[in-house]
């Protein structure tokens, strides 16, 4: 097992990686402080995974909620869902809550404790290599709204993260692509070196290979929490983890919550990011085949849906979290592993970038 940590001080708190880690109640003992938890899954995850981790914690007061599964019910209604439970079980101000799934679960669980009863602790299980490299690490949390995604919601920290690297066995090849997405992102973004590694490995994740996904996972949180530590709630350095997110987010919108996997769209508006940066002349065109190419061997779509043009692009993304006084803001690249945010940019490349990524049809 490998641990990283994510240094905030009081709220610091542990990444445990590695396998069979589900269920071990040595890890999760520590980090419960009271005796009621309240584990949340979904109908995909629950029947895989649920019995074991309740194993582990069967010291304690448990009860579980079950949600269905996909980005179109990260939503209100089905956040009701886990309030009514903390309700009816008469959960008190010292329970746990536990989020065992992938990065809806892990959202929407950590925006319920950041609200219940105006607090209360959670644990992170991520079952998803997307959820483990990113959505578990950081303490954002929140839901969608049918004009924007993640716009309601809190930052909230675990008391503690354990990614079960054997959960993935059961995960399916899009959603494994779907993970490497944002594990190229930590290369593009600041760590130059790790994208060099990731061209000489890709393969071999692709593959599921247990010690290069074990680094993989390890190195991407690793660069996430020292970017967390030093910007928590993204006044400055941690904006840099939304590459990819502007225009990720607007085909995510814009497709339909579900149509596309989050990591699906952040692979093509990484894409979209770097043409972008190479038409503002800051990259090269080398540079922008590199990025094309690590993305497509990810197995990741490279063009947004052919009905997104420049307006739908432009009324999805002025709602995004990203706008600051009216003005879009897009995290473009100097170079591979450097990475600004910047809202200063040329509106017919802009136009030339959504064009040159627009799917001709849609199947």
């Amino acid at each position: 097992m490998k641990t990283r940590h994510v240094e905030l001080g009081e709220r610091s708190y542990p990444i445990y990686i590695g396998d069979d880690l589900l269920g071990n109640a040595d890890l999760l003992k520590p980090h419960i402080r009271g005796q009621q938890v309240m584990v949340v899954s979904n109908e995909t995850v629950a029947p895989l995974y649920l019995e074991k981790t309740r194993y582990g914690l069967r010291d304690f007061d448990c009860a579980s909620v079950i949600l269905p599964d996909g980005e179109e019910y990260k939503n209100l209604d089905i956040l009701n869902q886990i309030f009514d439970a903390l309700l009816e079980n008469r959960f008190n101000r010292q329970c746990t809550l536990v989020a065992l799934g992938g990065g809806v679960v892990g959202d929407m669980t950590g925006f319920a404790a950041a609200s219940y009863q105006r607090g209360v602790d959670f644990i992170q299980i991520p079952t998803t290599l997307l959820s483990q490299v990113d959505s578990s690490v950081g303490g954002k949390t929140g839901i969608n709204h049918p004009l924007g995604k993640n716009m309601i919601g809190a930052f909230h920290q675990p008391r503690c993260v354990i990614a079960d690297t054997g959960s993935l066995d059961t995960l399916d090849d899009r959603q494994l692509s779907a993970g490497i997405a944002e594990i190229i992102k930590y290369g593009l973004l600041g760590d130059a070196e790790f994208f060099d590694w990731l061209e000489t490995n890709m393969d071999k994740l692709i593959n599921r290979d247990n010690a290069t996904l074990v680094y993989a996972i390890e190195r991407s949180c690793q660069d996430k929490a020292d970017v967390v530590a030093a910007d928590e709630k993204e006044s400055g350095k941690r904006a840099l983890l939304n590459l990819g997110h502007t225009f990720g987010h607007a085909i995510e919108a814009g497709a339909g919550y579900g149509k596309w996997l989050h990591g699906e769209a952040v692979g093509t508006g990484m894409l979209m990011a770097a043409d972008l940066s190479m038409r503002m002349g800051w990259i090269d065109k080398p540079t922008l085949h590199r990025t094309q190419d690590i993305i497509e061997r990810a197995g990741l779509p490279i063009r947004a849906p052919s009905y997104m043009d420049f307006d739908h692009f432009m009324e999805r993304m002025s709602v995004d979290k990203k706008v600051r006084d009216g003005k879009i803001n897009f995290i473009l690249l100097k170079a591979i592993g450097d990475a600004v945010v910047t809202n200063e940019f040329n509106e017919i490349h802009l136009r030339e970038t959504i064009e040159a990524h627009r799917a001709l049809t849609d199947t």
